[in-house]
């Protein structure tokens, strides 16, 4: 899930490495579609899923790339029963976003400082980047607008907080790849769910309330040994779905 288009490389080579093996790179939300809400992604994702599927016994593993990452995310949160071993995000916002670099990519004239007035609206929720337009300085306004990232986190509860976390949880693996030089994810430990503070300070996530709270699992997946967090410096956010060491290292070894 995530460019369609740039992850044929790495789809054909998982296939290569496992004969057999069916893989399905799916397309739904291409270009400008890719700015629809989140949950009209998760919704057109996990019915494609179904019909791929077809109640097949075989292991299923999910891998999202980017923005991809999130909406395998609310995939599998929002699943009751859902059948993946594995989890596998790949460069992707899970604490959410705030940067300049990645904002103008879909955004030109919007300012990092200022885009919150523009995301924490109900127009502005009706996009996928202020569904996961995370300004650590306006807290208050993201909890109360968020419609996407802070609910799925649990950091607003809702009748599906317990299903959000009991689906996290039944994932025998969950594994976060990142890296320093990404250059678009911001700050790039977001992509391991690290995050700034209201000063602009990454904090760990070791360390972050959610994790110490559990609130969707993390630390109880980390305890069972099923958290696994892979960091490569020198590597562009376009560049991942290339790299064979990051390939061989932190996506087939999973698939086993």
């Amino acid at each position: 899930m995530g460019d369609s288009g740039s992850l044929e490389y790495l789809s054909d080579y998982i296939r290569q490495a496992h004969p057999g093996t069916e893989v399905h790179n799916m397309n739904l939300f291409p270009n400008y579609r890719s700015l629809e809400r989140l949950w009209t992604q998760v919704k057109g994702f996990r019915t494609e899923i179904e019909r791929l599927i077809n109640n097949r016994t075989e292991e299923v593993h999910l891998l999202g790339y980017s923005q991809g990452g999130l909406v395998a995310r609310g995939v599998v949160q929002s699943w009751e029963n859902h059948p993946f071993s594995s989890f596998i995000s790949l460069s992707s916002p899970q604490a959410g976003q705030f940067g300049d670099g990645f904002l103008h990519l879909v955004f030109p004239g919007a300012v990092r400082d200022e885009a919150f007035r523009l995301f924490y609206s109900r127009f502005g929720q009706l996009t996928s980047v202020g569904n996961y337009w995370n300004d650590p300085r306006e807290q208050a306004a993201y909890l109360k607008y968020s419609q996407f990232l802070a609910p799925l986190d649990n950091e607003v509860f809702s009748n599906s907080s317990k299903r959000y976390r009991r689906n996290l949880l039944r994932l025998q693996r969950l594994v976060l790849i990142g890296g320093p030089d990404d250059g678009v994810i911001t700050p790039w430990q977001s992509s391991q769910f690290s995050y700034y503070d209201a000063n602009l300070t990454v904090v760990d996530v070791h360390q972050r309330h959610g994790y110490r709270a559990d609130d969707i699992g993390l630390k109880t997946l980390d305890k069972r040994g099923a958290l696994r967090l892979h960091t490569y410096p020198g590597i562009h956010h376009t560049r991942w779905h290339h790299n064979i060491t990051v390939i061989r290292e932190a996506i087939l070894p999973y698939l086993d």
